[in-house]
């Protein structure tokens, strides 16, 4: 899109209008665009989406800018003692998984030692 032209906005009456129509006439989201004179395809296919999971009604919200962490369904930020408790957790169990691997290597020279002075 050129510099200075600012992108077009669609209501939820035309998108709904859009999205009906095209599901009734069995559009492609290319000949809906094209028909409707819609900038880009992947806009119909994101309206289709949100009129199937929301409903009607989910074309009439605004949607700009990013969605935030809570809406995306990330979980919240732990409390700082437990965020300590599961830091600390960690370091213990990789300080328990370099023993074990050191005691392995040392047993399993061991081994390679016996069988050779056999």
């Amino acid at each position: 899109m050129p510099k200075g032209v600012p992108n077009k906005r669609y209501t939820g009456e035309f998108k709904q209008m859009v999205v009906e129509t095209m599901q009734k006439e069995k559009l492609s989201y290319r000949e809906a665009a094209r028909e409707y004179e819609v900038a880009d395809h992947k806009l119909v296919a994101k309206w289709e989406r949100i009129y199937l999971e929301e409903g009607p009604e989910g074309l009439y919200i605004e949607r700009r800018g990013r969605v935030s962490a809570v809406k995306k369904g990330r979980p919240p930020k732990l409390d700082k003692k437990v965020e300590e408790d599961l830091i600390d957790e960690v370091q213990r169990l990789r300080a328990e998984n370099a023993y074990l691997k050191k005691l392995n290597a040392l047993v399993t020279e061991r081994v390679r030692q016996e069988k050779k002075h056999k």
